[in-house]
């Protein structure tokens, strides 16, 4: 079988899956939709919230990201996984003793205001919006590839899928097919990079691997290092992103982005005690680890055979750069698809690559009669997707990538859309405009909302700004900077009042969004935020990308401030704050 049909046939057998499940899981009620019956149980529910959380970013960008930012991409590992533990111990228990359906509900009741509901269901649809073309792109790419339709084609496929499952099915549905799909993307990660390290360095356990020794006993970072060096580039090793105050200032907007995403914390509803939630919280970081702790192996293994297939000998002399019409058939595969571009600018027709920023080494490729780095495009997403190709793995292993790529764009775009839906159906239909609805009227309401999502998200997943990750830390930035340090304060802070809460997430997402927009827009973010280059007026050197953890301190002081001069809340609202973080009682009210 050719990897076409073989292709073909694993993508579509794992669609067969997730409909089906959909299917049989069918949401009936509006707590179904919402919460799936609030009757999960915390290892399930770990497993559907490590798909939940584990996109296209985390399957597809996070290791080209970390390919080609070194150890700079690690801010992505600590943010992200960090994030879980602030979710773990600070909000989710809490927030599921409250026992509300949504996040903006919860900041409804909280602060005793329709306001202050709907300017959360503003940020919560800003923060989701921004996350689901991040998906769209991951669906996209893997299609455009793989499935040898155009990018187009390709999402209207997944906007297809993500429809039935997610519109029928609601929470209920989107739980049970989340399941199947950390199934399906954690062996499509793992599989490959099992055969990667051990073709490299002997050691199928990739972890371990990436310490270990390559073929020729030099230590396989030690060997990165030296190829990358020897063609102009920084050292993978020592590679930072922009300044350290950038790297702290990142990695603290992609934590408290995380502890702050809607679609996420709507999962601990999900479940049936406080307990459990806190659980969840914790079988959900043990599910992620085992992707995120390949992470960095795959990046450095992707890199170190990218570049070997193309630089196969001594930099400088002749016959160490490839013909080009000798490059290999996954070169060409990538080609077709306009991610990988190639320019022949000396007319020798072989492939110069090399990093013609460097002064140092521009002036040796002058004196080599190079006229500039050939690869002009090497769109960092298409690193996973193409690794196990250039390393001449089995169509088998190439199949499942795909599919795994795939699960983890879908089951993510599928969460974000539900709580989108959600927001629009349950807190601003019913929690605003029509508080009498029926639930069979509010779950038709919710479906209409859902299908609209789909189709906003799919227009803007036809018009991506750049590469999965870019857009998605933005979304983080505006979650950290918003949601974040409203459910903190709500919850830790009994003086918090209606009025701060408000002004606190206003000015937070509105300074965050302006220094965003500030900065030429999400094209230029997208575009340039990764690699560490810093411009000028850059606010301490932050990037826009790392601007949310600035915004959330911003939410923080205003949102102190104004509750410090204007009226506490009510009475009962401090009760109610004290309920929450404090169980009365012999153990009865923390078990339900």
């Amino acid at each position: 079988m050719d990897l076409q049909t073989l292709t073909y046939t694993v993508v579509g057998a794992t669609f067969v899956l997730y409909v089906g499940i959909a299917v049989w899981a069918r949401a009936g009620t509006t707590k179904e939709f919402y919460i799936a019956g609030g009757g999960i149980h915390p290892i399930s529910n770990g497993m559907a919230t490590a798909a939940d959380w584990m996109s296209a970013a985390s399957f597809i960008s996070m290791a080209g990201l970390i390919a080609f930012n070194g150890y700079g991409g690690s801010v992505f590992l600590m943010g992200w996984t960090g994030g879980y533990v602030l979710l773990a111990l600070l909000l989710a228990p809490y927030l599921r003793k409250f026992g509300k359906f949504t996040v903006p509900e919860f900041i409804g009741d909280r602060f005793y205001s329709k306001e202050a509901r709907i300017v959360a269901v503003i940020c919560l649809i800003l923060a989701s919006v921004t996350y689901v073309i991040g998906q769209m792109k991951g669906i996209g790419v893997a299609f455009s590839r793989f499935l040898e339709t155009d990018y187009d084609t390709g999402l209207y496929i997944g906007m297809g899928i993500v429809f039935v499952y997610a519109v029928f099915g609601g929470m209920k549905g989107i739980t049970y097919t989340q399941i199947a799909q950390y199934v399906v993307l954690i062996f499509a990660y793992t599989v490959p990079a099992i055969y990667i390290s051990f073709n490299l360095t002997g050691n199928p356990i990739p972890q371990i691997g990436l310490g270990g020794n390559a073929a020729d006993g030099t230590p396989l970072l030690q060997k990165l290092d030296q190829v990358l060096v020897d063609i102009g580039f920084t050292e993978y090793t020592s590679q930072v992103m922009g300044s350290k105050v950038n790297m702290f200032a990142y990695t603290l907007s992609l934590m408290i982005g995380t502890a702050g995403l809607p679609h996420v914390i709507m999962r601990f509803f999900t479940v049936p005690k406080v307990k459990d939630a806190r659980m969840s919280a914790g079988w959900a970081l043990v599910f992620i680890a085992i992707l995120y702790t390949t992470a960095p192996s795959v990046g450095a293994m992707a890199r170190f055979n990218f570049t070997e297939t193309i630089q196969t000998g001594p930099v400088g002399k002749i016959e160490s750069n490839i013909r080009y019409e000798d490059r290999p058939q996954w070169f060409k595969n990538w080609e077709k698809t306009g991610l990988l571009v190639f320019e022949d600018k000396n007319g020798d027709g072989r492939i110069q690559y090399y990093d013609d920023t460097n002064p140092g080494f521009a002036e040796k490729a002058a004196a080599f009669g190079w006229k500039g780095n050939e690869m002009t495009k090497v769109d960092r997403d298409i690193m996973v997707l193409a690794n196990p190709e250039i390393a001449k793995l089995p169509d088998w292993v190439i199949a499942l990538v795909v599919a795994g790529g795939l699960a983890a764009a879908l089951s993510t775009a599928a969460g974000l859309l539900l709580a989108i839906s959600s927001a629009i159906s349950h807190d601003l239909l019913k929690g605003v405009f029509r508080p009498d609805i029926s639930e069979k009227d509010e779950l038709f309401a919710g479906r209409v909302s859902m299908a609209g999502a789909i189709a906003v998200a799919g227009y803007f997943g036809l018009n991506p700004p750049d590469f999965a990750a870019g857009t998605v830390a933005i979304a983080f930035g505006l979650a950290a900077s918003s949601i974040f340090p409203v459910l903190m304060m709500g919850i830790f802070y009994k003086r918090m009042n209606r009025a701060g809460a408000i002004a606190g997430m206003v000015a937070g997402i509105g300074v965050t969004m302006l220094y965003v927009f500030q900065h030429k827009g999400i094209m230029f973010i997208a575009d340039t935020a990764f690699l560490g280059d810093m411009e000028p007026n850059w606010f301490l050197g932050i990037s826009p990308n790392a601007f949310g953890a600035v915004g959330a301190v911003v939410n923080f002081a205003v949102a102190f401030l104004v509750s410090k001069n204007t009226s506490p809340p009510p009475a009962e609202i401090q009760d109610l704050v004290e309920s929450i973080r404090v169980p009365k009682g012999s153990g009865s009210a923390s078990e339900h």
